[in-house]
């Protein structure tokens, strides 16, 4: 309710308090990365992949894989950042950069934060709600531990920021583009946001957050914004065979080479993923087709150009 508020109020609000989470987070993970270095033990990053127990996706290569579609969604925060392109002053100079320099920094931190909470302790007593946490406690950390703590949950709050942010974003111009309802595409006369948009979807994510573990929720999540990425991926490469001499404010450099390679990953990272999440997928896939056909076909404003 808080994060839709403020989503509601106003996208400066929403940057201004994101901003003071995520410098509070940064700190937090530097502060880890500094303190428990010292408590690192290297035999604990023996084996390095540990062998796999006979069941795929437990430990192995197959694991590996697992653990990384399920992490995906750490990085749905990247993709999210596109969908505010239009209230960007800049977006061809600003959007790149951003997404590409936040993903380097936080690639390099996610490693660091690994390497050293399993070197802390042995990954075996890491299948925990709260790793870090944990991992800050054997590390002796004293009260720089519960400053962890608290770090770990003004993250969370960041990330549900950025995610109610972007699909509000990505409804409203989905009606703009006529596949959903206009009134879908309201914004407010006071605020200038989608308001609408914004309420409905702070709801729909209440309930289902109610609904499901944290795995569940993650997997699902990360097997939805694959997805979206083959089909960008296949679609950026089929826009440049029909439509190569279409006006391209970002462009794609060497896309026969990234787009085939994106699409890859993406698909190898689903398989990775478990049946059951697979199964949900295909349901909502199917419901989205039906709205898509009942309604946004015959409503399409690009549909109406060809």
């Amino acid at each position: 309710m808080v994060v839709t508020t403020l989503l509601v109020i106003g996208i400066k609000e929403s940057a201004n308090v994101n901003n003071v989470i995520v410098f509070i987070k940064v700190a937090v993970v530097l502060l880890f990365i500094v303190a428990a270095a010292r408590a690192v033990n290297p035999a604990n990053w023996h084996p390095f992949i540990p062998a796999n127990t006979g069941d795929r996706g437990s430990f192995g290569w197959t694991g590996v894989m697992a653990g990384a579609g399920l992490v995906f969604f750490a990085y749905i925060g990247f993709d999210a950042v596109s969908t505010a392109a239009q209230e960007a002053k800049n977006p061809q100079r600003d959007m790149p950069i951003g997404i590409i320099g936040s993903l380097l920094i936080c690639t390099v931190l996610y490693i660091l934060v690994s390497g050293i909470a399993t070197g802390v302790m042995s990954y075996k007593d890491l299948n925990v709600p709260d790793p870090i946490a944990v991992a800050a406690d054997r590390a002796g950390l004293g009260w720089m531990a519960s400053l962890i703590k608290l770090g770990a949950i003004a993250g969370l709050s960041s990330v549900i920021l950025v995610m109610l942010l972007g699909q509000s974003r990505v409804f409203y111009s989905m009606a703009r583009d006529g596949l959903l309802p206009q009134f879908v595409n309201k914004v407010h006369p006071r605020f200038q946001t989608p308001y609408i948009t914004s309420i409905v979807t702070g709801i729909v994510v209440a309930i289902v957050a109610s609904l499901l573990t944290v795995r569940e929720a993650g997997n699902l999540v990360s097997i939805g914004t694959l997805l979206a990425f083959v089909i960008v991926s296949i679609g950026v490469m089929v826009l440049r065979v029909r439509e190569p001499n279409l006006p391209r404010a970002f462009k794609t450099p060497a896309v026969f080479v990234v787009a085939p390679l994106g699409a890859l990953s993406a698909a190898y990272l689903m398989v990775s993923l478990p049946w059951t999440t697979w199964r949900r997928l295909i349901i909502w896939f199917i419901a989205g087709m039906f709205l898509y056909f009942l309604y946004g076909v015959r409503h399409s404003k690009l549909a109406q150009k060809l």
